[in-house]
């Protein structure tokens, strides 16, 4: 990491460290013309059922908020992190949800450099002033939470964070399309523990 962008980390951590310690709840209150980006890979664009029953749009009816599904199937950390800028330009949220990485353990590939993709994930949205909400995604295993790479950059940069929602819902197999995705009563819950997730915080 260059020097330059060592200088915005520590300002932008200094930054969410003061707004943290003035704002017990985590998220600023968004505004009824607010915009939601969710953004992630097929957990976040649906895969398993239609468009209109994803969580973004199940979202999107829960909070009366515009929700943008800025999610795409098969997507790595890497493949997110050269398309989030363009997104960021075009949808000008107020809010970001993050859920990705889940190919990347798929494939089993580097974690470490997932981390750090993640990471340039978070600074370039914090660096536009704007939240990040982190759910973590489960390692390969059956009874594990997410992989430590999320409660490591949730800890690191005081992010409002998940690590066992997706976990808990792949458990069950009324709620999962296959062996990875759920289906229409799956993303229903999944966007409402979202929906909660941002109430307790503050958000809504």
């Amino acid at each position: 990491m260059g020097n330059k962008r060592m200088i915005k980390l520590l300002v932008i951590l200094a930054s969410v460290f003061l707004l943290h310690a003035c704002d017990s709840t985590g998220l600023k209150s968004l505004p009824r013309d607010a915009v939601i980006l969710a953004f992630g890979d097929s957990l976040t664009s649906g895969v398993g059922t239609s468009k209109d029953k994803s969580y973004p749009a199940v979202l999107q009816e829960l909070s009366g908020l515009r929700v943008v599904n800025a999610g795409v199937s098969g997507e790595t950390t890497a493949q997110g992190l050269q398309r989030l800028n363009g997104v960021l330009d075009q949808s000008t949220p107020d809010i970001v949800i993050l859920i990705e990485g889940g190919n990347d353990i798929l494939k089993n590939l580097n974690m470490q450099q997932a981390k750090n993709n993640l990471r340039e994930m978070i600074l370039l949205i914090s660096e536009r002033g704007i939240p990040v909400v982190l759910i973590g995604v489960p390692e390969k295993s059956l009874f594990s939470s997410s992989a430590p790479i999320y409660k490591e950059l949730a800890a690191e940069f005081d992010l409002v964070f998940d690590g066992k929602l997706i976990s808990s819902l792949q458990r069950s197999s009324e709620l999962k399309s296959d062996i990875v995705h759920f289906n229409e009563k799956g993303y229903r819950k999944m966007a409402e523990a979202i929906h909660q997730l941002l109430i307790d915080n503050g958000a809504l």
